[in-house]
C-alpha cells in the first residue's frame, strides 16, 4: 500500500481511539490481536466480501474472473498437485491476482478471508457458512526402491514387514503413525504399529528416504505416482493398499457467485477428480 510503518501505527491508534477499545496487544517481542480485534477483523472481512460481491453483481457484463483471489492449500499435496493447476489457471485469466498460502490445519475461510480452501480431511467440521465439496480420496500405498528390494527381498505378507527396515511418519511429541492395511472383509481396514527403523515428520522427507533405499514406507499415491510410473519406486504388497483421507474443496457460501471463485472451483473440481489419474494409485480411479 506504499505506507510506512509509522503511518500504519498512527492509523491503528486513531481507529482504536474511535472504537474506544484496544485491537492489538503489544509487547516488545510481538504484536497480536485482542479478542475485540479478532471479532472486529472477522466482521470487516465479511463486510468487504459483501461489498465486493455487490460491486461485481452490478457489472453483469463482466464475467471474466478478475481481482485478488486468496487460496489456502495443504503443504505437500498443495505444492505437488494443486499449485500447478492454479498457476495454469492464472495464465488463462490474466486479470486475476492470486495469493496462495500453505497450511495443514483446519481454518475457517470466512474468518481468515480466504476464497478457496483445499483440505485433506475435515469435511465434517466446517461451520455452517462454509460450503464444501468432496473430490476423491487418497490411497495409502506401500513402496520401496528397487535397490532396497534387491538387497533385502520383497515382503509377501504384512508379517514379513517385521523383518524389514520400515520408514514411518511421526510427530514432534514422539508418536508414530500406524500403517493402514486392507482387511479380509470388503472395505475393512486394520491399523497396526510400524516396526520403524526411521521416523520422519514430513511426507516429502519420507519419500526422499525411500528413494535413497533406506526402507519401505506407506505413502499417499498422489505423492509417489510419478516414481511408480518411472520405476524409481516399486509398489509393495498392493493387496494391502487402502483408501485414505478424503480430498475436499471449501469456500464461503456467499462468495461462490463471484466469477473468480466459481471459475476456480470448477477448474479444481475438474482437475482433481480421479478421472485424470492424479489421486488414485496404479490401476485405481
Amino acid at each position: 500500500m506504499n505506507l510506512t510503518g509509522s503511518a500504519i501505527s498512527k492509523s491503528v491508534a486513531r481507529l482504536e481511539s474511535r472504537l474506544g477499545t484496544r485491537l492489538f496487544q503489544r509487547t516488545t517481542r510481538r504484536l497480536a490481536l485482542t479478542d475485540a480485534g479478532i471479532a472486529f477483523y472477522s466482521t470487516c472481512v465479511g463486510v468487504l466480501a459483501d461489498l465486493e460481491e455487490a460491486e461485481l453483481s452490478l457489472q453483469v457484463e463482466n464475467i471474466e474472473p478478475r481481482g485478488r483471489i486468496r487460496v489456502d492449500l495443504p503443504g505437500a499435496f498443495g505444492r505437488a498437485q494443486v499449485l500447478p493447476i492454479i498457476l495454469q489457471f492464472m495464465q488463462d485469466h490474466p486479470l486475476l491476482t492470486p495469493l496462495i498460502t500453505f497450511s495443514d490445519g483446519l481454518i475457517d475461510p470466512f474468518q481468515e478471508g480466504v476464497d478457496v480452501v483445499v483440505r485433506i480431511g475435515g469435511a465434517d467440521v466446517w461451520p455452517e457458512r462454509v460450503a464444501h465439496r468432496y473430490l476423491t480420496s487418497e490411497w495409502h500405498t506401500l513402496c520401496a526402491s528397487p535397490t532396497y528390494l534387491a538387497r533385502h527381498g520383497t515382503p509377501l505378507t504384512d508379517q514379513d514387514l517385521e523383518h524389514h527396515q520400515c520408514i514411518a511418519y511421526g510427530w514432534v511429541d514422539g508418536n508414530i503413525a500406524p500403517w493402514s492395511f486392507a482387511g479380509e472383509l470388503p472395505g475393512a481396514i486394520k491399523r497396526q504399529p510400524v516396526p520403524a527403523r526411521l521416523v520422519i515428520g514430513n511426507g516429502e522427507g519420507v519419500l526422499k528416504a525411500v528413494l535413497a533405499g533406506c526402507g519401505i514406507a506407506q505413502l499417499p499415491s498422489w505423492l509417489i505416482n510419478q516414481q511408480l510410473k518411472d520405476g524409481t519406486l516399486v509398489e509393495v504388497l498392493p493387496q494391502l493398499a487402502t483408501e485414505g483421507m478424503p480430498i475436499n474443496l471449501a469456500w464461503v457460501k456467499s462468495r461462490q457467485r463471484l466469477p473468480k471463485v466459481s471459475a476456480l472451483l470448477e477448474t479444481l473440481t475438474a482437475s482433481l477428480r480421479p478421472a485424470d489419474g492424479i489421486l488414485g494409485g496404479p490401476g485405481r480411479t
